[in-house]
């Protein structure tokens, strides 16, 4: 589904030497499986994410989704496709729109043929009900500006809005890592309904290390650039925080 071939980034510093973020990483995702990534500062997971997503491009290497070659595809045309929740959560949404305009956008930039900008009563209930899955109250909100929400309810309708139409390829960055502890446990149940209720292909950062070992079907660290460990199946259900810690110096945030 997702194939990572070698891929290198470096980026210039003051001295103007070249700091090497990736080295030449490999990694192979499946299709339908959630990947969780974990790595120490400087690892390279958050340049690993904006590679695929396009934000920036490679020095050297290939990403492949479902067979197609998107190394240097742009940005806005990988977005049709590949979603992404990010730490803070205002990012990725419109924070002087309301709830139900930001979900318009979101529904209208993947249905453009047949989408009627006007905000009828029918696409409000389809809002409304999608918003009252997350058990936030969110769907007595949908007038309401982003700015006005909550942060958990900030991530639950950025979540709602990479979703709306299944993409093939969802990014997890640290998507709870602002949130206090109550309120990140519910979004990322919420996240895993979603993940398995449209069978996504997810990819989530995370220095939570009990979440990184609760959550998903499959682990990985990176450490240099490079994937140092990966763990799937019973290798991954046999992990505890205190092994992870133990092996691999992890130091959780």
């Amino acid at each position: 589904m997702l194939k990572i071939k070698d891929l290198h980034k470096n980026f210039k510093i003051d001295n103007g030497a070249d700091n090497h973020i990736l080295n030449g990483l490999n990694l192979t995702i499946e299709n339908g499986e959630f990947v969780t990534v974990l790595g120490n500062n400087g690892a390279g997971k958050s340049t690993l994410f904006n590679l695929i997503s396009g934000t920036i491009l490679p020095n050297e290497g290939y990403i492949y989704l479902d067979e197609e070659d998107i190394t240097f595809m742009p940005e806005h045309k990988r977005s049709k496709f590949i979603g992404r929740v990010f730490q803070s959560p205002m990012k990725g949404t419109a924070p002087h729109l309301t709830v139900a305009e930001n979900l318009a956008l979101a529904y209208g930039r993947q249905n453009r043929k047949n989408f009627n900008w006007a905000l009828t009563r029918q696409l409000k209930d389809v809002f409304r009900e999608k918003l009252s899955e997350a058990g936030m109250g969110l769907e007595d909100k949908l007038d309401s500006k982003i700015m006005d929400l909550s942060g958990g309810q900030c991530q639950v309708v950025a979540l709602i809005m990479c979703t709306i139409k299944p993409p093939e390829l969802i990014l997890l960055d640290e998507h709870t890592a602002a949130l206090d502890p109550k309120t990140a446990e519910d979004v990322m149940a919420f996240t895993e309904r979603i993940i398995e209720k449209d069978q996504l292909t997810a990819l989530m950062i995370t220095h939570h290390l009990e979440d990184a070992i609760r959550y998903g079907n499959r682990l990985i660290m990176m450490d240099r650039g490079v994937v140092a460990h990966d763990f799937i199946g019973a290798a991954k259900n046999d992990l505890t925080p205190e092994k992870l810690r133990t092996l691999y110096h992890l130091k959780e945030s």
